[in-house]
């Protein structure tokens, strides 16, 4: 799974120690920021699903359907998660248990 800081910026709130990335088994992209210290969970978290965000631009247009503008991500992190999502897809341990997924 690939991890790569990213600022995410809202209209009343920014979060430098945000992460982006890929998450191979849930084949989704994946975004973390604004950590809720009371539920010890981030307060946006994206890609939580199953093929969920299979793109990069989906991810980044729902963030930005939710009021969140992200900045500083590297073109190197892009090409790194692009290189991770092109890989071929597995199944999940829950898939191949035969759990239901959706």
């Amino acid at each position: 799974m690939s991890r790569h800081a990213v600022t995410v910026r809202s209209a009343t709130r920014t979060d430098d120690n945000a992460v982006i990335g890929y998450d191979p088994p849930m084949r989704t992209y994946f975004l973390q920021a604004f950590e809720d210290e009371e539920r010890d969970e981030p307060g946006l978290w994206l890609g939580i699903r199953f093929d969920e965000y299979p793109s990069l631009a989906a991810l980044i247009a729902a963030a930005e359907r939710q009021g969140y503008a992200l900045e500083d991500l590297a073109e190197c992190d892009i090409a790194d998660m692009a290189r991770e999502a092109a890989l071929p897809a597995r199944q999940s341990l829950a898939e191949r248990a035969g759990w239901p997924i959706r």
